[in-house]
């Protein structure tokens, strides 16, 4: 026979939680013996661990009481419903770690699974992360724009980086973000990207170079995205005017020629501002 303190131990509850149960019914409370003590067989230990078990699950005591006398077969169905419940909240418990884990990885939490993965892939070439995060804050309003292309898009940049000159640019504008815009590296990187653009345009058609077809507010918010986080790229887009393309997030063909004269009116009205 056991004491009070003993069954306790044996179920893996507290004293107080054995009063707590007989206090609500659930487990039936002995006499006490000639020593002044409640003495408890091994039964007790049994319901006791049932009904730890069952509250734990989080079955309502009054629902405890229920089952604690059900016979077997409504027992084993009651069980089961608890294990499809609890099933449930694991799964949904599931769920909202995966939203804290995005809370915590900073680009899941606004961006598509195939957005992130293209991020990463580019932190896995070694491109610089300020590089990587102006293309994170230009995804984020363009996939909440037109979410159902973003599969499209995404396989575009995963096949074009594949190749190794697109590549070679990105780490070249790695290298040169704290230059200064007369840095010639920088006129190198724009012969790089006006030739690589020029060679898939031929190739694959100007729509295949850019067919984003997005509003022009939105074409300015992503573009002032990208140069607040990288400063060169307002340069190169400068530079690119002279080889025949402009725009940064919307890639535009453009006359060289004209281009040339739009940059020398641009550089005279910031010398202007001066």
């Amino acid at each position: 026979m056991l004491t009070i303190g003993e069954l306790a131990s044996y179920a893996g509850v507290t004293v107080r939680a054995v009063r707590h149960y007989h206090a609500k019914g659930l487990l039936p409370e002995p006499e006490r013996d000639h020593s002044g003590y409640r003495r408890y067989d091994a039964g007790a230990v049994v319901d006791l661990i049932r009904i730890r078990t069952l509250a734990e699950a989080g079955v309502p005591l009054p629902r405890v009481r229920e089952l604690l006398h059900a016979d077997e077969e409504e027992f084993a169905a009651a069980v089961a419903d608890i294990d499809r419940r609890l099933r449930a909240e694991i799964r949904q418990r599931q769920r909202h770690r995966e939203r804290i884990a995005r809370l915590a990885s900073g680009d899941s939490l606004a961006l598509p699974p195939e957005v992130v993965e293209y991020l990463d892939r580019l932190r896995a070439l070694g491109v610089d992360e300020r590089i990587v995060q102006a293309e994170r804050d230009g995804w984020i309003p363009l996939a909440a724009h037109s979410p159902a292309r973003v599969p499209e898009w995404m396989a575009r940049k995963r096949e074009q980086l594949a190749d190794p000159r697109l590549v070679d640019f990105y780490l070249t504008l790695s290298q040169v973000l704290d230059r200064a815009d007369d840095d010639p590296r920088l006129v190198e990187l724009a012969d790089k990207l006006a030739a690589y653009i020029t060679r898939m345009a031929d190739e694959r058609g100007e729509d295949y170079v850019d067919d984003t077809e997005i509003e022009s507010p939105l074409v300015k918010l992503m573009d002032t995205l990208a140069f607040d986080t990288v400063p060169p790229a307002r340069r190169l887009i400068e530079l690119l005017k002279q080889r025949g393309w402009t725009g940064w997030t919307k890639l535009e063909r453009v006359d060289p020629t004209r281009g040339a004269a739009l940059t020398r009116r641009e550089d005279t009205a910031v010398q202007c501002q001066r």
